[in-house]
């Protein structure tokens, strides 16, 4: 069997036209893993709720007897801090949950009027 003489470069072109829109689509086209996907997806969801329980936690910081002392806390702490404040006062841990929320606490932090 004779292969025709034009094969080989035509092989070679595909190949190397495949890899290159692979490149482009990954680079610049917007393409991703399934896993990059699932990640993306999850943190988007993790912000979501988080955000549609900021409410609560709000409501957990004003009927909370100890709000005062931990605001003065909150004010007077560092940055990154806050978070486990928030978190070791219970406002930020769902109904249900034993452990406190971080992304909630996050959200909540930023929700909180600390300036005042």
């Amino acid at each position: 069997m004779n292969i025709p003489e034009w094969t080989k470069p035509a092989l070679v072109g595909a190949g190397a036209g495949a890899i290159a829109l692979a490149i482009i689509g990954f680079s610049w086209g917007g393409w991703m893993t399934t896993d990059a996907a699932m990640k993306m997806s999850d943190k988007g969801s993790t912000a979501a709720v988080a955000t549609a329980l900021t409410p609560y936690c709000l409501e957990n910081a004003k009927q909370d007897p100890m709000a005062e002392g931990v605001m003065a806390e909150l004010k007077t702490a560092n940055s990154y801090q806050r978070r486990g404040i928030v978190e070791k006062s219970g406002w930020a841990t769902p109904l249900g949950e034993e452990n406190p929320d971080r992304a909630l606490a996050e959200t909540c932090l930023d929700a909180l009027d600390i300036s005042a």
